[in-house]
């Protein structure tokens, strides 16, 4: 089990990555982001992004996925997060892309009010097969402390 204490600032690691298809842009878009240039070549013809483009909800659901699956392979002892900061969205991701999700420990803190917990925050950036990013944000993930004589 990793816990909080396990864990190093400066630590980088490609979490893994996610190729992107068009069903799924599509299926997303319908149920969650209906907006044209998600859902129709022809009216994202009409767009900046010049075709079918995936939700950066969907970006975000996609990375989230590829991040829980590197996770389980190894137990932490990680309790959810509060959220994350300074979310962009830097390009389209396409029908097609494949994704590379990576991320940096850059920061740990013990929490004052709670000595069994601590938080990491992590800068997390997400690129296509061509290295460019498409998204990046940064989260705070909460841990639990390593228990006493453990």
């Amino acid at each position: 089990m990793l816990y909080w204490e396990d864990l190093e600032v400066g630590t980088d690691t490609l979490f893994g990555h996610y190729d992107v298809t068009r069903e799924e842009v599509l299926e997303f878009a319908r149920k969650y982001d209906p907006q044209p240039f998600h859902l129709s070549d022809e009216a994202a013809a009409r767009t900046h992004f010049g075709r079918v483009a995936a939700s950066g909800w969907h970006t975000g659901a996609m990375s989230m996925r590829v991040i829980v699956d590197a996770l389980t392979k190894v137990p932490q002892a990680g309790l959810g997060s509060p959220g994350i900061d300074d979310l962009r969205w830097l390009k389209p991701v396409y029908p097609g892309d494949r994704l590379a999700v990576r991320g940096e420990i850059i920061e740990k803190t013990p929490s004052r009010s709670k000595p069994e917990l601590g938080t990491i925050r992590t800068k997390t950036i997400v690129t296509n097969q061509d290295g460019v990013d498409v998204m990046r944000y940064t989260s705070i993930v909460l841990m639990q402390r390593r228990p006493d004589g453990a």
